[in-house]
């Protein structure tokens, strides 16, 4: 009926889309165009024509819209279909062969951003409204594309178009301009990632463009590797960027690829299960059913992961203690699958527990899941400042680090935003207040779950007295990051490009916009980093996050360490295994050709001589391999404290998980006091060497030569030695007591600081490169003390205290003024450590090695202590404690 009809052109007109020119009727088959050729009705016939309906659809009768036009007599309907037919085989033949020359020229896996400048151009011509929106895979197709239309002199004037773009790391204040209405005569163009899929309505576009690209993570478990590949659309992304066209209008869609392409798309893009690590799943699931195989589990769900994944994950739940080797849940993985973040994550917060650290490690845990802070400017100039302001917030903690600068940024803006000036530093440092905010949240839900569970307590200021000390810090973030671990290559010629090699052997560039990009191994003597994921992008691997790490926390929490020789050893064996031959007859000559099975047995015993030869006296080198490919020079002795420590650190986690309200037993207590001091120390000392397989080796001196010591410890032994006397001679000192308007109230833990030197009380001058002093830490003031960071001034003799060992029991009441030889938990004193120091002691002094500490009679050498304290301003000492031999 006429009214039928009048319903089905208000629909089409309405609504217009493939789907409804050629939508065909359930009983008959019939299209739009097939009935209005039957009766005749040219205009709307041509109107169909003209927006792409399908002439060649049939009936349920086995008719086109033609024969059915001929059929009804309607010469003038049949004779335009025909027509039309004709010149779309024609274009159709004139459009293959443009597009064969067109895809000859150019990478079809590449955004073509000369063809968009063009359809943009040509769009502008045809029409002079409507907004813009042009879909591309990320953000360097972004910034090319951007570039491109501003070197284009119709598109760089400034009062008819305005060009955004939408992306994660813009400002908020930039992308809130989308939603924004430009003026009349000017033209809105929106660059956009497939963020603009269905995150976003602009309400105001038009046109759309499609490149039919997209950039999606995902995870290869045979590589062990993230992707960030840009990669063709799915049929259902392409359908939703289509929909983005005439939102609230009319609008039209570009997909800037062929039919053929559109073809072989898929229907759908890769679960996100088949894509990324699965360690948390598969803690849940052991949690929720202990006794099922992980494997044969998952690969019941409706799209299972890949079973290298699965088998990736179980052996790093293995690794940290959440499954043994027979796959069952201890209770240490139980209690990690009860906390919100990640089961590394998870470790790292109970070992900050532990050495009182927890409040960066709230923060380093909720960045982990959650965007980058950091926002990227669109002009050269402010990227170049934004670089810049990283790189200072970084160096508050150090420097040399990409996480801990972000560790600095949440803490300036926590202090800018009580004195509420949170936007300027935001704005002034390239910060997302959203992601700040954001971070601040997260943050107070993580710590009431820790809370929940009895881990922390109340006041988690007794559990962040070391939050500022950049060993204990550094250790904190190697342990969540673990086993993410690499070694910085030997840079050659002028390539300044960082290069890391991984464990596996592979040599991974370190991404433009980390800190550490222009890092190089010859700064270090032991160059190693750690780093969240190694992703392979368009341009190859890379790694985007990376901090500069001392070798001692992954000697204490690597999943395997083994001791083998060194060249010495293996020469004092031969010279034993000559004189034996030397005393045997000559019979041994007769029985050369004897291939008995005595071989073996003889075989064997040599290589327990050897053993027992290479631990048989604690002077002896060795060789210690972190899991089986990171070699260290060490001695025997060195080796068995480490194993000692290993096993402390193990059962205090432990302790810690069975009875998470409970003080640490006093032998426990005292071995964690001894790990928070010597991570403190090997934060500026360096501990031990590695060999001469990592790279070039350099003296202590030349690297680490802050102004402290003459005589720095070398060795994990010293370390401890010298940690434990200065413990015994309570030296005072005087520090800033506000470093970033954020008083932990903590009283600083003991050992020594060759980073903190002794400042006058007038501002001192920057040193020039040639300075005869530049080896020494020079202190600079790098964020405005508005946001809480004031320039450290030397106190005065009468606010001087002395400094006091941090309580690192994790959960034990703190009091102020604790007595200095107190262990961790407020336990007895504690004893392990002191008698340790006194059979070192003993035997450091048998060996006649000089003291660590400075004597009377050094009066005229430097005196500059330092105590693990989380300040990182320079201390003035005025003492000069004596030196006892005995700890």
């Amino acid at each position: 009926t006429n009214d039928e009809f009048d319903a089905l052109l208000d629909l089409v007109s309405s609504r217009g889309s493939h789907e409804i020119y050629n939508y065909q009727h359930q009983s008959t088959g019939l299209t739009p165009l097939m009935v209005f050729a039957g009766k005749g009705l040219i205009s709307d016939v041509c109107m169909l024509l003209s927006l792409g309906a399908d002439w060649n659809l049939k009936s349920k009768d086995g008719l086109t819209a033609l024969e059915l036009a001929e059929a009804e007599n309607q010469l003038e309907a049949a004779q335009i279909i025909r027509e039309h037919a004709q010149n779309c085989q024609s274009n159709s033949q004139q459009a293959q062969q443009l597009l064969d020359k067109y895809m000859a020229t150019i990478n079809p896996e590449q955004v073509d951003v000369s063809l968009i400048q063009q359809l943009m151009r040509k769009i502008c011509g045809d029409s002079e409204d409507g907004a813009i929106l042009v879909f591309l895979p990320g953000w360097d197709d972004i910034n090319k594309t951007r570039q491109k239309l501003l070197d284009n002199p119709f598109f760089s004037q400034s009062t008819k178009f305005d060009i955004i773009c939408l992306h994660s790391m813009v400002p908020a204040g930039e992308q809130k301009k989308v939603f924004t209405r430009p003026p009349r005569g000017c033209r809105k163009i929106v660059l956009a990632t497939n963020i603009a899929e269905s995150a976003v309505t602009i309400d105001d576009v038009v046109y759309v463009i499609d490149s039919g690209r997209m950039k999606e993570k995902s995870y290869d478990p045979y590589n062990n590797v993230s992707t960030l590949q840009s990669s063709w659309v799915s049929k259902a992304n392409a359908k939703q960027r289509e929909g983005r066209a005439g939102r609230c209008q009319p609008g039209i869609c570009y997909h800037l690829y062929s039919r053929l392409r559109a073809a072989s798309m898929p229907e759908f893009k890769v679960p996100e299960i088949k894509r990324m690590p699965v360690e948390e799943l598969c803690l849940q699931v052991k949690i929720l059913d202990p006794n099922c195989n992980t494997n044969d589990f998952l690969q019941k769900l409706l799209d299972p992961p890949v079973d290298q994944s699965i088998a990736n994950a179980v052996s790093i739940l293995q690794d940290i203690g959440a499954l043994t080797p027979e796959e069952e849940l201890t209770e240490l993985g139980e209690k990690f699958g009860h906390l919100p973040v990640h089961p590394l994550i998870s470790k790292m917060l109970f070992f900050a527990v532990l050495v009182n650290c927890l409040d960066p490690a709230l923060t380093l845990a909720c960045a982990a899941d959650y965007k980058e802070p950091f926002t990227m400017p669109m002009s050269p100039v402010e990227k170049q400042k934004a670089a810049v302001a990283k790189l200072e917030l970084a160096s508050l903690c150090g420097g040399d680090s990409d996480h801990l600068a972000v560790v600095a940024a949440f803490e300036c803006w926590r202090n800018a935003k009580e004195r509420g000036l949170s936007a300027e530093f935001c704005s002034q440092y390239f910060v997302s207040p959203s992601a700040m905010k954001m971070l601040d949240q997260m943050r107070s839900q993580l710590e009431s779950e820790l809370k929940r569970h009895g881990i922390i307590p109340g006041d988690i200021s007794s559990c962040s007295q070391n939050s500022r000390d950049p060993g204990i810090l550094r250790a904190v973030l190697a342990v969540g990051l673990y086993p993410m671990v690499g070694r910085l290559c030997p840079s050659f010629g002028n390539n300044r490009r960082s290069l890391v090699e991984t464990a596996s052997g592979a040599k991974v560039r370190v991404h433009s916009l980390s800190n550490n990009f222009n890092l190089s191994s010859r700064k270090y003597d032991e160059s190693l980093v750690v780093f969240d994921e190694i992703t392979r992008g368009d341009g190859g691997m890379h790694i985007r996050n990376c901090t500069v790490v001392r070798d001692l926390p992954l000697l204490l929490v690597s999943t395997e360490i083994a001791v083998a020789p060194t060249g010495s050893v293996d020469a004092d064996d031969s010279d034993d295994e000559e004189d034996e031959e030397d005393e045997e007859t000559g019979e041994e000559e007769e029985e050369e050709g004897d291939t008995s099975n005595e071989d073996g047995v003889d075989i064997h015993k040599a290589e327990s001589r050897r053993g027992q030869k290479m631990m048989s006296s604690p002077e002896n080198s060795v060789k210690l391999i972190v899991d089986r490919w990171l070699p260290f020079n060490t001695t025997a002795l060195e080796v068995a404290q480490m194993y000692i420590l290993r096993e402390r650190l193990t059962a205090s986690i432990l302790f810690k998980v069975r009875h998470p309200r409970v003080n640490l037993p006093p032998h426990l207590g005292a071995s964690m006091y001894a790990i928070a001091c010597i991570l403190s120390y090997d934060g500026h000392a360096g501990l031990s060497s590695p060999s001469q397989s990592m790279g070039p080796k350099h003296s202590r001196s030349e690297m680490y030569d802050t102004g402290g010591w003459e005589e720095k410890p070398n060795s994990f032994l010293n370390a401890l030695f010298w940690s434990m006397s200065l413990k015994e001679n309570k030296p005072s000192s005087s520090h800033a007591n506000r470093y970033r308007q954020h008083d932990f109230n903590a009283a600083p833990t003991e050992a020594a600081s060759s980073m903190h030197r002794e400042q006058n009380n007038k501002q001192r001058k920057p040193k020039s490169a040639n300075n005869a002093d530049s080896g020494k830490r020079r202190e600079k003031m790098l964020v405005n003390h508005t946001y809480g960071i004031h320039q450290p001034q030397a106190a005065s003799t009468a606010n001087q205290s002395k400094h006091k060992p941090a309580n690192s029991s994790g959960l034990g009441n703190k009091k102020e003024n604790m007595p200095s030889d107190q262990s961790y938990g407020n336990q007895q004193p504690n004893t392990a450590p002191r008698e340790a120091a006194a059979s070192i002691a003993k035997h450091q002094s048998s060996k006649k090695i000089k003291s660590r500490a400075p004597n009377n009679s050094d009066s005229g050498k430097k005196k500059d202590m330092y105590v693990p304290k989380i300040d990182l301003h320079k201390r003035q000492r005025e003492d000069k404690p004596e030196h006892k031999g005995n700890a």
